[in-house]
């Protein structure tokens, strides 16, 4: 059997590109490093997982290139999002596949592992997130032809819309968990050494 493929969709991080909200309030440097941290805690646990393949899909494509050991890297080309997920899930027609995103800290390797067995009895794992949108997809064999029509991107209708076009599939839900964009998600819900990147790096606030 074709081993299951876990993505990890993600910026890479560059000063002053990205995390605006974020930075807005903490500056660029510490908004940098944060989004550092967090790609690499990810990195980290996926590395984990045994009887799976890795991949990296990032953007700006040309940073596909950076080292990655235990990772395929890849662009994630053109089109919104839902564009650049599907066609991942099209390059593994016939197997286990799951897209996570690089801005949840609470993400473990025990929800991975998690994802992966009930993929073995629902066909669609979603891992909501406190915004309306989702951390995590996952979707076995039987797929929808088109599961990201009409979906609104970063806005609270994001999961609800995505769920409308699976009406005769198999849906799981993992926990809840927050994107961490501002200043208020990080105080509440982000690990402590996010926190401390964010005390150690000058406190400046841009125009």
């Amino acid at each position: 059997m074709s081993l299951p493929v876990i993505v990890v969709f993600s910026r890479i991080p560059r000063l002053g590109v990205g995390k605006r909200r974020l930075a807005r309030t903490v500056g660029d440097r510490a908004a940098w490093r944060l989004s550092r941290i967090m790609l690499s805690g990810l990195l980290r646990e996926m590395r984990r997982l045994r009887g799976v393949v890795r991949h990296l899909a990032v953007t700006p494509d040309h940073h596909a290139r950076l080292a990655t050991p235990g990772f395929i890297r890849t662009g994630q080309g053109r089109g919104d999002l839902g564009a650049r997920m599907l066609r991942v899930f099209r390059r593994h027609p016939r197997r286990p596949v799951i897209i996570i995103g690089s801005d949840i800290p609470g993400i473990t390797a025990a929800d991975l592992r998690g994802t992966l067995r009930r993929l073995r009895g629902a066909q669609a794992v979603f891992g909501p997130a406190t915004d309306g949108g989702y951390w995590l997809i996952g979707l076995a064999g039987r797929r929808p032809a088109a599961p990201f029509r009409d979906v609104r991107w970063s806005s609270p209708h994001a999961l609800a819309d995505t769920l409308r076009n699976f009406p005769r599939h198999r849906v799981a839900l993992l926990r809840p968990l927050t994107d961490l964009d501002d200043a208020e998600s990080l105080g509440v819900h982000a690990r402590p050494a996010a926190s401390r990147a964010i005390r150690q790096a000058p406190a400046r606030r841009i125009s």
